[in-house]
């Protein structure tokens, strides 16, 4: 999806990259109360996913509570992202405790620093489900070190919260669709009729 812009919908030519691409496909596993449908929800759904996914490596063997653990480490990021989109309700305490839960996880699942004669990349040396948040964990890393880590999102729409790549020029997405977008700004419509009042509120 792309993000809608704040002043203007026309996107720049920045590249989702494969590390972007990564992150993304992890954190949008979230059912969202309109259609999307939860797909960490047990180790037989995990799996299922894992099996679709090449990146971390395809099938693997994964259990209820390695399902868990994947929520927490998605969720943790979520609201990373969210924080990314100004979002209000994730700033404060809740991005704190999503900061520490990502600093245990990053204990957990160290990455190996690889080198050859073409560059450097971060990998998991680990293997089944840990790689697989290592493979995620490598990937945050990696990006994050650019000047575009701010522009992995959060659709700052309740409930959507669907993890985007902001390709506007100004940095300045909020939603991940202009659908979105519509309606967090006829919500707040609404909301001005029923109080009377013309001063616009932040979603």
């Amino acid at each position: 999806m792309i993000a809608a812009a704040a002043g203007s919908s026309k996107p720049s030519p920045r590249t989702v990259t494969p590390m972007v691409e990564t992150v993304l496909a992890f954190v949008n596993t979230r059912a969202d109360g309109s259609g999307r449908r939860e797909l960490f929800g047990d180790g037989d759904s995990f799996a299922a996913w894992l099996a679709e996914r090449d990146e971390f490596g395809g099938e693997t063997v994964v259990t209820d509570a390695d399902a868990a653990v994947a929520r927490e480490l998605r969720d943790a990021l979520v609201t990373v992202l969210l924080a990314h989109s100004g979002d209000e309700e994730s700033l404060g305490e809740p991005l704190l405790r999503a900061e520490r839960h990502l600093q245990r996880v990053g204990s957990l699942y160290p990455l190996a620093t690889v080198v050859t004669a073409d560059g450097v990349e971060l990998t998991s040396s680990q293997a089944g489900v840990p790689r697989v948040f290592g493979t995620v964990l490598a990937a945050v890393t990696t990006f994050a070190q650019s000047s575009d880590w701010g522009r992995i999102k959060a659709c700052r729409n309740p409930p959507c919260h669907f993890g985007f790549f902001d390709r506007t020029r100004n940095g300045g997405g909020l939603y991940c669709s202009t659908g979105c977008g519509s309606q967090v700004s006829m919500r707040k419509h609404r909301r001005r009729q029923r109080h009377g009042s013309g001063a616009p509120s932040e979603a």
